[in-house]
């Protein structure tokens, strides 16, 4: 019995050998799933061109809008009548409705439309919308709570020549997996005095293949 002693292990020695393999598993697990689940942020330059969904996206917003008011204008009429004038024209630009089948936030259409009046350094445009709104509320308010001297006036604002309004449309096709979004972008220009539609024109660049794997869509 005395020379087995030596070949018995403790219980307690076997059992806390026996307890620690079953927890490199569960380590192992809990690593890969933090790596899985962890996020990945990467910045890239504000002008690449991204298309992840094949839906309207930011790319596009700037494609039609720098197109539509390039070939505004360069408008034969538009040039023709802001010739007649003796200051530069003045724009509104309207609201811009969505048509299509997606969610499109037409306001961001406008806000692009605006920059590029602006910086074509040929027009300029008033305020609209809400921020017109709330400007009259400002001037109206100053009446009566800010000193003579500093109060601006009552109507005096700048009057707006032209219009610019606008529609955004789709079309879809598709077969099996794969499928076609072809967007159609309407601009208009107005005269606000003689409602005489000064131009119009349609974009059709923005057309998109794309091809799922799994079930259609």
């Amino acid at each position: 019995m005395d020379n087995m002693k030596g070949f018995c292990f403790s219980p307690r020695r076997r059992n806390s050998r026996m307890n620690r393999f079953p927890l490199v598993p569960a380590v192992l697990f809990l690593v890969f799933f933090t790596a899985a689940c962890g996020t990945s942020v990467k910045r890239v330059d504000s002008e690449t061109v991204t298309d992840l969904s094949g839906y309207w996206n930011d790319t596009d917003v700037r494609i039609v809008c720098d197109s539509l008011i390039k070939a505004c204008l360069d408008s034969p009429k538009f040039i023709e009548e802001s010739g007649l004038m003796d200051k530069k024209p003045v724009f509104l630009v309207g609201p811009f409705r969505n048509e299509s089948d997606e969610h499109i936030d037409t306001n961001i259409i406008a806000e692009t439309m605006e920059v590029a009046i602006f910086n074509s350094g040929r027009a300029d445009f008033v305020a609209g919308g809400p921020t017109r709104e709330a400007l009259r509320r400002e001037r109206l308010d100053q009446q009566s709570n800010a000193s003579e001297e500093t109060a601006r006036k009552l109507a005096n604002e700048t009057g707006a020549d032209f219009l610019l309004t606008g529609s955004v449309r789709t079309i879809v096709d598709q077969s099996g997996k794969t499928r076609t979004r072809t967007y159609y972008v309407t601009a208009e220009l107005t005269n606000i005095e003689s409602n005489v539609r000064l131009w119009m024109d349609q974009n059709r660049e923005i057309k998109k293949i794309i091809k799922t794997a799994g079930a259609r869509l």
